[in-house]
């Protein structure tokens, strides 16, 4: 009786040993899994790198930059921007000279912030849209 008890006891322990070998490997993977990095830095230069786009360099025209950043306030007139191709808002403004004007868009005046808030915008892009809600008045 005590020589099966011993030997019951001793198969149970040799297959619990066995059992816990074979999930040793799927422990530490699972380790592994969870303390990874998160991601990773792609660099210029590195194979990763390989099949992203370089952002276009040209310029936006003035029409872009109007639907992009202007548009909010020139289309409604909100805090007294003057409207788009509007001649009665826009001719006080350009009685001072539109080098005043592309001063004024660029710098920020009154309730409008410098560049419209658009600083992505370089000034010739900021004279471009200018000229664009300006054109024939």
């Amino acid at each position: 009786m005590q020589r099966q008890f011993f030997a019951i006891t001793l198969s149970s322990a040799f297959l619990i040993a066995c059992a816990a070998l074979a999930n040793a490997g799927s422990y530490e993977e699972a380790i592994a899994e969870r303390i990874k990095p998160v991601g990773t830095v792609c660099v210029a230069g590195d194979p990763c790198a390989a099949g992203l786009a370089m952002a276009s360099a040209e310029p936006k025209s003035g029409e872009q930059v109007y639907n992009q950043a202007c548009m909010a306030c020139h289309a409604s007139g909100a805090a007294g921007a003057p409207k788009h191709r509007n001649k009665g808002d826009w001719s006080s403004r350009l009685a001072a000279g539109i080098d005043t004007v592309y001063a004024n868009a660029i710098n920020g005046i009154g309730a409008m912030p410098a560049k419209g808030l658009c600083m992505t915008c370089s000034d010739d892009e900021i004279k471009a849209a200018v000229d664009y809600m300006v054109q024939g008045l």
